[in-house]
């Protein structure tokens, strides 16, 4: 196959596989398409040690990393942790307190937090994301996305100077203009079935058109793209590929915990949830306790990105290690970020595997619909 996703970075298979898992990204990326890494999962030093090790992986195959950079970065990381948990108000650290003593997890000290989950939350304050930036730069990456507003003009200017493509998730005209006036290299189309942080527009909608007002960028479709038969249907909108996400948290290689794993399995499509509950911005995820717990009428407001992140992360560290013990309270709670998608998953199988049954069952999709133009000829 070739598309202009193909072309821009000599890779076989039109299909970016996102996720926060440093081994399926070298396995996508070695499969032929384009891995690409979840940078705040990570602190910077965290950041430097993973993409060192994919590359070594891939032994010069294109990845690429994402990012969550704010319209403006200021500042640097010094005293940021105390000042961003000083502005938590004690009422939502004594509604996660209450609500984890209420499912059997033993709270902590949330208003102290955790070291690694700190680090991680900096990774999406205007202070803190320019050392990421500057990690991601500092390594051999071909792509680097923006999923947080329009792309800072100190991002796409330093992409251009390091021939370093840059790409902005979208999810709606609006947002696309912006990132085009900024001058991005490549547009994402990410309808509401995405898993994460995600618009209200539907991918079949959204993607033609985002491609109609593109003109000569290049754009990829996400949301709701976890085969190959839907692969082919991105690519009928105009798309020059996919961008998938939530498909590689049913791999062998994906770091999820093992219980969020069955979870997904067990779940139905219907069975997500747009929440401000995790990060502060809306977000699809895993429906579980948690999010009936904040619906509730007595609960307060989430608070915005990143306090209610810093907040979450907190409680979900927590959730996951006493989950993984056993504690059945825990286990109700449990949620991750996942699209609509997730009703489809079923057994684990390796990164590379679903690469080659997607590009298969693609071109065997389009090869059909060859003959029913040709009204059923071979």
């Amino acid at each position: 196959m070739r598309t202009a996703l193909t072309e821009l970075f000599g890779i076989d298979v039109p299909l970016v596989g996102f996720s926060r898992s440093p081994a399926v990204v070298a396995e996508v990326s070695k499969a032929g398409g384009l891995g690409v890494l979840a940078a705040t999962a990570y602190g910077p030093e965290e950041l430097d040690v993973q993409l060192t090790w994919i590359e070594e992986q891939v032994r010069g195959r294109p990845y690429g990393v994402d990012v969550l950079v704010p319209a403006s970065t200021v500042g640097d990381r010094r005293e940021l942790v105390a000042r961003l948990r000083a502005q938590i108000p004690a009422e939502h650290i004594e509604f996660v307190r209450s609500l984890l003593e209420k499912y059997g997890v033993e709270p902590g000290d949330l208003a102290r937090g955790h070291g690694a989950a700190d680090d991680q939350v900096v990774g999406v304050a205007p202070e803190g994301v320019e050392a990421l930036v500057d990690v991601a730069f500092s390594h051999d990456i071909a792509l680097i996305a923006n999923a947080l507003g329009p792309a800072p003009p100190f991002l796409v200017e330093r992409g251009k100077r390091e021939g370093v493509v840059v790409a902005a998730l979208v999810g709606n005209a609006r947002h696309a203009a912006r990132q085009l006036d900024a001058g991005v290299d490549l547009l994402v189309a990410q309808g509401t079935e995405a898993g994460g942080h995600t618009g209200t527009v539907a991918t079949m909608v959204l993607t033609p058109e985002i491609v109609e007002l593109a003109g000569a960028t290049p754009v990829l479709a996400a949301g709701g793209i976890a085969s190959g038969r839907q692969m082919a249907a991105a690519l009928a909108l105009g798309a020059a590929g996919v961008w998938c996400g939530s498909v590689w948290l049913n791999s062998v290689e994906d770091i999820t915990p093992d219980y969020i794993k069955r979870k997904f399995q067990a779940a139905e499509s219907t069975d997500t949830v747009r929440s401000r509950t995790r990060t502060g911005k809306p977000a699809r995820q895993l429906r579980s306790a948690w999010h009936d717990e904040w619906e509730r009428p007595d609960a307060p407001e989430p608070l915005g990105m990143p306090l209610q992140m810093m907040l979450a992360k907190d409680a979900w560290q927590r959730i996951d290690a006493a989950a993984e013990q056993g504690v059945a309270g825990a286990n109700a709670l449990g949620s991750f970020f996942v699209g609509q998608v997730v009703g489809s998953f079923g057994e684990l199988r390796p990164a590379a595997q679903i690469v080659a049954d997607m590009a298969a069952e693609c071109a065997e999709c389009i090869t059909g619909l060859q003959r029913v133009i040709h009204g059923g000829a071979a």
